[in-house]
C-alpha cells in the first residue's frame, strides 16, 4: 500500500461534495457534517475549493514536459497574486535554483539579480507570460514558461547539473561457459571459458579490468591460457563533454582505423549529447548447420561466446571491447568444422553539427594480442569541426618511430539524399624488411534513409589505396609475412593457428575495399536486409567476400524467415555459402485467441527450420521453446533434427534461467550419425559492494541502478524480468543508459504487508560507468485503525493526524483514522484548530505481532 505526505486530500474530496451556494460566496457549513459544530475541525479555509497550504510531493511538468517528482512547498495564495489559473488558493514556491534547473534563463531575469538561490518566488510576478497551475485531485503541477525565456538547448537534454556521479562501490562482473564432449570415438572433450570484469567507482573516477581464462582439454592436450584484456581508470570531463581514459584502451575510427593502446587518451564523449544530437552497433548474423559454439573476437581478443541451434542466428547484444575494429566471427560445428568470417565495424559518413567539434589526443605504445607485433609508442589527434550549411571538415595525423600519416576530409548533408563523406590518408612508413613506402587511401562514405519506400542505407562504404600505403599497425609487423599469432607448441615447435583470418602478407597491401549495409521495409509485415563486403589485395587475385541477406515477416504472429549467406576469404579454395529457412507459430496465442501475444503470461511457440550449404549437406529442425514462471524469467527449448550425408537424427534441449543473483543456463545436445553428444553449462552475474553491504545481480553493464527500499524485500522490479529486492530491500538494474533519464519502479502488488513506500518510481541520471542509487523511502511497521477520542468525546471529523516520522492523516468519522507503517510504540498529534484546546497528543503501543496483521484495530485517548 503506497502512503504519502497529502494532508486533507480525502477531505478536498468530501468538501467539494458538501459544498454550497452562497449570495456573496461560497460558504461551507459544518452542521452538515455534525449538529454538533464543535465536533468538526475548523474548515474554513476550503471554502471556495482552496486546499491547505503545506509540502506535497508531486509530478512537476514544465511546458507539459515531465521534470521531476519531488516535495514542493506550497503558500496561500495572495490577493494581488499575479495569475490565479487553479482554484487551490496555493501557490509553489520556486526557487531560483529551481528554476536555472529547469533550464529557465534566470540570468535574463533582472527581478533576480539580488535574489538568494534558495528563496520562494511568485513564478508569475517574476517571468512575464509565465502560469502555475496545480492539479491537486492528481498531485501535478504545471508550469508554463514562455519559450523566449527558456535557455536553448537542443531536444532530449538534460542540463549536467542533474547528472549523477554515483556511489563509490567495487564491483565484479562474471561469465563462465563450458561445455563436455564425446565425439563418438573415445574421445572426450572439456571447454571452459571465464570472463571477469572488475570494477572501483570512488566519485566521478572509475578503475576497469577485464581478464579472461580459457581452458581445452582432449586427447592430444591440456591448454589453459589467461588473457588479461585492459585496465583502465577513466572520468567525465563534463565542462569538455569529454572522457579521460588512462590505460588500455582504443582510439576512435572515425579518420583512422582504431588501434589498442596503453597511454593516455582525452576524447570527446557523444553520449553527453541529446539523442536529437547523436548514432551505431554491429549486428552479427550466421547460420548454423548443427549446435555450434560462436566466438567473437575484436582486435585478436574473444569479447563473446555462447552456443546456438541449427539455423540461422542473430547475436545483437555485443558489448565490444572498443567502440571500433573489425569483428571475426569463429562459428565451431559440433562436427569440430568451422566457418570464420569477419563483419566490418565502421562507422557512418562523418558528420557534425554547425559548430560543434568532436575530438581525440592520444599518446601511448601500440597495443595488441599478437606477439609478432612490435609496441611501438606513438602520438595521434583526430577533430572533426561541424561548419555551415551542412558541411563538416575533419582530419588527423598519427607519428610514430617508423610511421607518419596526415588525413584530411569533408563531409556533407545533402537533405533528402542522404549524408556522404570523403577523406584522403597520405601515409609514410618504413615495414619490417626496413624498407621504406609512401602512398595514399581515399575513403567514401555514404548513408541514407528513404522513409516513403522504407528504405535505409546504413552505410555504403568504398575505400582504395595505392600499392604503397600502409597502416600504423602493418609498421609494428615483426616479419613481412606470417601469421598473427605464432605461439609455439608444447614440443617447442611453431604452431600455425587453424584460423586462416590469423594469415598476413605485407607484400599483398590492400587496395579496394566496399562495403554495403541496406535494409527495406516490405508493406507492414516484412522487412529485407543486403549487407555484405569486398576486400581486394595488391599482388594477389584473392579476394575476401562477405555477403549475406535475408527476408523476414510476420502475420497473425507466425514469423517467418529466410537467409543467404556467401562467404570467401582468401586461402580458402571454395566459398562457403548457406542457406536457411525458418518459421515460428506461437501456440500460446492460438491456444488462448482472447489473449495478446504482447501480454500473454507465458509465451510458448512451435518452430521449424530447415539449412543447406552449396555441397548438399542439408540440416532440419523443429522444436518448441517458451517462457516459464511469474516473471517470464526461465526460458525452455525442446529441438528434434535430422542431417542427410550420414549425420542422422540429432536433438537438444536447453533451460536459461535470469534470477535476481545471476543467471545460469544448461543444454543437451547428441547427434546419433556421429555419437557426438555434448552437455554445456553457463553462469552469470554480478556482486557489488557498496556502504549498504553486498548486492548480488544479473550481469551488469557498463552503467547501472542500485535500489535501496531499505526493508522491503523481495519486491518486483517492474520491467526487469527476474530482478527482485534481497532480503535487506537492494537490488541492482543493469545496463542503464548514460546521461539519459532512466525510470525505475518498484510493484506495489508485491511489497509486504508490513511496508509502504512515500513513492513507487524514480528517476536517475547517471554518467558513464557510474553506480547510481535510486533511493525509496520506506515505512516498517503496522496498518492500523485508530480510534482518537479527546475530553471523552471522539476527535472532530476532518482533524490532522501526524506521526514521528512526518506522515500524516485526516480523522473520519466517529474519530477513525487510518495509518500505515506505524513502529511498534510511539506518540500521535493532533490538531483540528490554532487554538491549544483544539490540538492534543496520543501515545500508542502495539502487540508484538501487529506489523503481520492486515489491520490492527486500536481506541486511544488524546490529552
Amino acid at each position: 500500500m503506497l502512503t504519502v505526505k497529502y494532508p486533507l486530500s480525502a477531505l478536498a474530496a468530501l468538501i467539494a461534495f458538501y459544498s454550497v451556494n452562497a449570495s456573496a460566496e461560497e460558504y461551507f457549513n459544518p452542521a452538515f457534517l455534525s449538529g454538533d459544530t464543535a465536533a468538526v475541525a475548523d474548515l474554513s479555509r476550503f471554502e471556495g475549493g482552496a486546499q491547505a497550504p503545506g509540502t506535497y510531493r508531486v509530478d512537476t511538468y514544465l511546458n507539459d514536459t515531465f521534470q521531476s517528482r519531488k516535495d514542493i512547498q506550497f503558500l496561500p495564495a495572495s490577493a494581488t497574486s499575479a495569475v490565479t489559473t487553479d482554484d487551490t488558493g496555493l501557490i509553489p514556491c520556486l526557487t531560483p535554483a529551481m528554476l536555472t534547473k529547469m533550464r529557465v534563463n534566470t540570468q535574463n531575469l533582472p527581478a533576480l539579480k539580488n535574489v538568494k538561490p534558495d528563496a520562494c518566488l511568485e513564478l508569475p510576478s517574476v517571468v512575464k507570460g509565465s502560469t502555475t497551475r496545480f492539479d491537486f485531485e492528481n498531485l501535478r503541477l504545471d508550469i508554463s514558461v514562455p519559450q523566449a525565456m527558456m535557455m536553448n538547448s537542443a531536444r532530449g537534454y538534460i542540463p549536467p547539473s542533474q547528472w549523477d556521479e554515483g556511489i563509490n562501490a567495487l564491483m565484479l562482473n562474471y561469465n563462465f561457459t563450458g561445455s563436455n564432449s564425446d565425439d563418438g570415438n573415445g574421445s572426450d572433450s572439456k571447454d571452459f571459458f571465464l570472463g571477469l570484469n572488475s570494477g572501483v567507482n570512488v566519485g566521478a573516477w572509475r578503475l576497469r579490468d577485464y581478464s579472461t581464462w580459457s581452458y581445452n582439454s582432449n586427447r592430444l592436450h591440456d591448454k589453459s591460457q589467461i588473457q588479461h584484456i585492459n585496465t583502465w581508470v577513466e572520468r567525465a570531463i563534463v565542462p569538455l563533454r569529454s572522457e579521460l581514459v588512462m590505460g588500455d584502451s582504443t582510439t576512435p575510427s572515425d579518420v583512422f582505423d582504431s588501434l589498442g593502446f596503453r597511454g593516455v587518451q582525452l576524447a570527446s564523449d557523444d553520449n553527453m549529447l541529446p539523442d536529437s544530437l547523436r548514432g551505431f552497433a554491429p549486428t552479427i548474423r550466421g547460420i548454423a548447420h548443427s549446435h555450434a559454439r560462436v566466438t567473437i573476437r575484436q582486435n585478436s581478443y574473444i569479447i563473446y561466446q555462447s552456443y546456438v541451434p541449427p539455423g540461422a542466428f542473430t547475436i545483437n547484444d555485443l558489448f565490444p571491447t572498443s567502440s571500433s575494429g573489425d569483428l571475426v566471427v569463429e562459428v565451431k560445428e559440433s562436427d569440430g568444422s568451422l566457418d570464420i568470417y569477419t563483419v566490418p565495424y565502421s562507422s557512418v559518413p562523418v558528420l557534425q553539427r554547425e559548430g560543434h567539434l568532436k575530438y581525440s589526443v592520444t599518446a601511448g605504445k601500440y597495443r595488441s594480442n599478437s606477439d609478432q607485433q612490435e609496441e611501438v609508442g606513438f602520438a595521434q589527434s583526430t577533430a572533426i569541426w561541424g561548419l555551415p550549411a551542412g558541411f563538416t571538415a575533419y582530419g588527423g595525423f598519427q607519428a610514430a618511430q617508423h610511421y607518419k600519416a596526415l588525413a584530411l576530409g569533408t563531409g556533407v548533408n545533402i537533405g533528402e539524399f542522404g549524408a556522404l563523406s570523403f577523406d584522403v590518408t597520405q601515409a609514410t612508413s618504413e615495414l619490417a624488411d626496413e624498407s621504406t613506402h609512401r602512398g595514399s587511401s581515399l575513403r567514401f562514405l555514404y548513408s541514407k534513409s528513404l522513409q516513403n519506400m522504407g528504405t535505409s542505407f546504413q552505410l555504403i562504404g568504398y575505400r582504395y589505396s595505392t600499392e604503397g600505403f600502409y597502416t600504423l599497425e602493418d609498421t609494428t609487423r615483426k616479419q613481412m609475412k606470417g601469421f598473427a599469432d605464432n605461439d609455439l607448441d608444447e614440443e617447442g615447435h611453431e604452431h600455425i593457428p587453424e584460423a586462416i583470418t590469423d594469415y598476413y602478407n605485407l607484400h599483398n597491401t590492400k587496395r579496394d575495399k566496399i562495403q554495403l549495409n541496406v535494409s527495406q521495409q516490405l508493406g507492414t509485415n516484412g522487412s529485407l536486409y543486403i549487407s555484405g563486403s569486398r576486400q581486394s589485395y595488391w599482388g594477389s587475385d584473392e579476394l575476401n567476400t562477405l555477403l549475406q541477406t535475408g527476408y523476414s515477416g510476420n502475420l497473425y504472429g507466425v514469423s517467418w524467415t529466410l537467409n543467404y549467406s556467401y562467404n570467401k576469404i582468401p586461402g580458402m579454395n571454395d566459398a562457403d555459402q548457406r542457406v536457411a529457412i525458418g518459421i515460428s507459430i506461437p501456440l500460446s496465442q492460438w491456444l488462448f485467441p482472447s489473449s495478446d501475444i504482447t501480454h500473454q503470461s507465458h509465451s510458448a511457440y512451435a518452430s521449424t527450420s530447415i539449412s543447406t550449404d552449396m555441397r548438399g549437406n542439408t540440416t532440419e529442425s523443429a522444436g518448441i521453446n517458451g517462457t516459464l514462471l511469474e516473471d517470464d524469467n526461465l526460458s525452455y527449448s525442446v529441438q528434434q533434427g535430422y542431417q542427410n550425408n550420414g549425420g542422422g537424427s540429432n536433438g537438444a534441449v536447453s533451460a536459461d534461467y535470469n534470477g535476481s543473483w545471476g543467471n545460469a543456463n544448461v543444454g543437451y545436445n547428441y547427434s546419433n550419425g556421429s555419437g557426438y553428444q555434448q552437455v554445456n553449462y553457463g553462469m552469470s552475474g554480478a556482486v557489488v559492494a557498496h556502504r549498504n553491504g553486498i548486492t548480488l545481480s544479473q550481469p551488469l553493464g557498463d552503467t547501472n541502478v542500485l535500489i535501496a527500499a531499505p526493508g522491503a524485500g523481495d519486491v518486483k522490479v517492474e520491467d526487469s524480468s527476474g530482478i527482485r529486492t534481497d532480503w535487506r530491500g537492494y537490488a541492482i538494474v543493469p545496463y542503464a543508459t548514460t546521461y539519459r533519464m532512466n525510470r525505475v519502479a518498484l510493484e506495489t502488488t508485491s511489497l509486504p504487508e508490513n511496508v509502504d513506500l512515500d513513492e513507487t518510481v524514480v528517476s536517475v541520471v547517471p554518467t558513464r560507468g557510474a553506480l547510481v542509487r535510486a533511493k525509496f523511502s520506506t515505512h516498517i511497521g503496522a496498518r492500523v485503525l485508530i480510534t482518537l477520542t479527546h475530553a471523552g468525546n471522539v476527535v472532530p471529523f476532518g482533524a490532522l493526524v501526524t506521526t514521528e516520522d512526518g506522515n500524516s492523516s485526516i480523522v473520519g468519522d466517529d474519530g477513525q483514522v487510518y495509518l500505515s507503517g506505524l513502529a511498534d510504540r510511539g506518540k500521535l498529534t493532533v490538531s483540528w484548530g490554532k487554538a491549544a484546546s483544539q490540538q492534543c497528543v496520543a501515545q500508542y503501543s502495539l502487540v508484538p505481532d501487529a506489523a503481520s496483521h492486515a489491520i490492527t484495530k486500536l481506541t486511544r485517548a488524546c490529552g
